[in-house]
C-alpha cells in the first residue's frame, strides 16, 4: 500500500472537511424552506420579532458559506450554493411526487395535512428559492469584494457587510413574494424590518464563532491571514 505524503493528506482532510460544511449547509437550508410556512414571534426582551420560523436556521448558512469563502475560496464556495438550488428543485419534486398519490385510511399524515404543509408551501418555497439564490451569490461576491479591499484582514468586515446586505435583499424578497397581493405594504414593510434585523443580529453574533473557526482552520491546514486552500 503506497503511504501518503503530509500534502496529500492534508488535501484528503480539507476535501473531507468541505464535503461535510456542504453537507450542513444544505441540511439547514432544506430545513428553513420547509418550515418557512409558519410564523412566530420571536420575544427576545427589548423586541419581539415577526418572522418566518425558516429565518431561525437560515443564519447558520451564511456562516457555512463565509467559512466556506474565507478558507476554501469564491468558486468553491459558489458550487455549494449553486449546488443547494439544484437540491431545493429536487425536494420540491419529491413533495410533489409525495401529493400525488393519496393516502390510505389509517395513514398517520392524511392529504389534507400534507397539502397543509407542503403543498401550501409551494409559494413560499419558491419566494424561499429565488431569495437564497439571489442572496447568497451576492453574499459571496461581497465576501471576497471586501476580502480584497481589506488584503485578507478585518475578517469582521466582510462578515458583517456581506452578510448584512445579502440578508436585506433575502428577506426582501421572501416576504415580497409571499404576501405581494395579500397583504398591504404598509404590513409587509414591518416583516421586512424584522426579518431583516433579525439576521443582522445573528450575522452580529456569528463574529464571535467565526474568528476562532477560521482560526482553526488557518492553524490545521498552515494558511496565512487570507490565504486558501485549493482542493
Amino acid at each position: 500500500m503506497t503511504q501518503l505524503t503530509k500534502e496529500e493528506e492534508t488535501q484528503n482532510l480539507a476535501r473531507r472537511i468541505y464535503l461535510l460544511l456542504a453537507s450542513l449547509f444544505v441540511a439547514a437550508l432544506i430545513t428553513c424552506n420547509l418550515i418557512a410556512n409558519k410564523f412566530i414571534a420571536l420575544d427576545l426582551g427589548f423586541k419581539t420579532f415577526v418572522i418566518s420560523a425558516g429565518v431561525l436556521p437560515y443564519p447558520i448558512t451564511f456562516l457555512f458559506t463565509d467559512i466556506l469563502s474565507e478558507i476554501y475560496g469564491r468558486r468553491r464556495t459558489a458550487e455549494v450554493v449553486i449546488s443547494g438550488f439544484a437540491v431545493s428543485l429536487f425536494v420540491l419534486f419529491l413533495l410533489w411526487l409525495g401529493s400525488v398519490f393519496p393516502s390510505i385510511a389509517g395513514s398517520p399524515v392524511q392529504d389534507s395535512d400534507y397539502n397543509t404543509v407542503f403543498q401550501n408551501s409551494w409559494r413560499v418555497i419558491g419566494a424561499s428559492m429565488i431569495a437564497y439564490l439571489s442572496a447568497q451569490l451576492v453574499d459571496v461576491r461581497l465576501f471576497h469584494f471586501w476580502k480584497k479591499v481589506t488584503k485578507g484582514k478585518m475578517l469582521w468586515v466582510r462578515n458583517n457587510f456581506s452578510t448584512i446586505a445579502s440578508q436585506l435583499v433575502d428577506t426582501t424578497l421572501v416576504v415580497g413574494v409571499i404576501f405581494w397581493g395579500l397583504k398591504p405594504f404598509g404590513d409587509i414593510l414591518p416583516m421586512i424590518f424584522d426579518g431583516w434585523l433579525f439576521k443582522v443580529l445573528c450575522a452580529l453574533f456569528d463574529t464571535l464563532l467565526i474568528y476562532p473557526i477560521v482560526f482553526g482552520f488557518r492553524k490545521l491546514f498552515n494558511l496565512k491571514v487570507g490565504e486558501e486552500i485549493k482542493i
